[in-house]
């Protein structure tokens, strides 16, 4: 980076990255796992789902959000020299990055499926639900403090891409326009007035 700049990503954007490949892997491993009638039989096999799913959408929003307001709130302004990550390249490095565990995970939720059908399936596309509901979140905290969150590159990769991990000291901050995203981390539906 020039000047001492550093290359930022959006931090809804990185938590917003897991949603669909969790999502579309889970309703898929949901769909397959259900043809098995399994150990415990189809239909106590979706119910279990079904409460899995709920926990999961409820529980995944709620995990290490005081840590997440804490770097909100500490945020210091990105400097001009400072980098602003494509909404694009953010996501493809954060799958690109954990392909292997969400292959696991998907393969792991197909084979459960011969025990309890259709459970480990939605369970994964309730965690892709709760990191939507998360970054939704995010988007409502960026509306309120009227700034967009952005986390240095280099620290997202020491930390497995976690943007609340021990390696991530602080978030930076830019106005509400910058960047490809919107608040939230979706992509933007207008261009940004500048």
């Amino acid at each position: 980076m020039a000047r001492g700049g550093q290359g930022l990503a959006r931090v809804a954007v990185v938590v917003r990255a897991g949603a669909a490949p969790l999502w579309w892997g889970g309703v898929l491993a949901a769909g397959v796992g259900v043809l098995p009638p399994g150990i415990t039989g189809r239909r106590i096999g979706v119910m279990a789902g079904a409460v899995l799913f709920i926990v999961a959408a409820a529980v995944v929003p709620l995990v290490r959000r005081k840590r997440y307001t804490a770097l909100a709130r500490a945020a210091v302004r990105a400097g001009k020299h400072d980098v602003l990550q494509d909404r694009g390249v953010t996501v493809r490095n954060w799958r690109r990055g954990h392909r292997w565990w969400l292959l696991s995970a998907f393969v792991a939720a197909l084979g459960g499926a011969f025990a309890v059908p259709a459970a480990g399936g939605l369970l994964l596309a309730g965690c892709g639900a709760g990191l939507r509901l998360k970054a939704a979140w995010l988007g409502r905290l960026e509306r309120a403090e009227d700034a967009l969150l952005w986390v240095r590159v280099d620290w997202l990769a020491a930390d497995g891409g976690r943007p609340v991990g021990k390696a991530v000291g602080s978030y930076r901050s830019t106005g509400i326009a910058a960047g490809d995203a919107a608040p939230g981390g979706a992509r933007r539906r207008t261009a940004a007035l500048v």
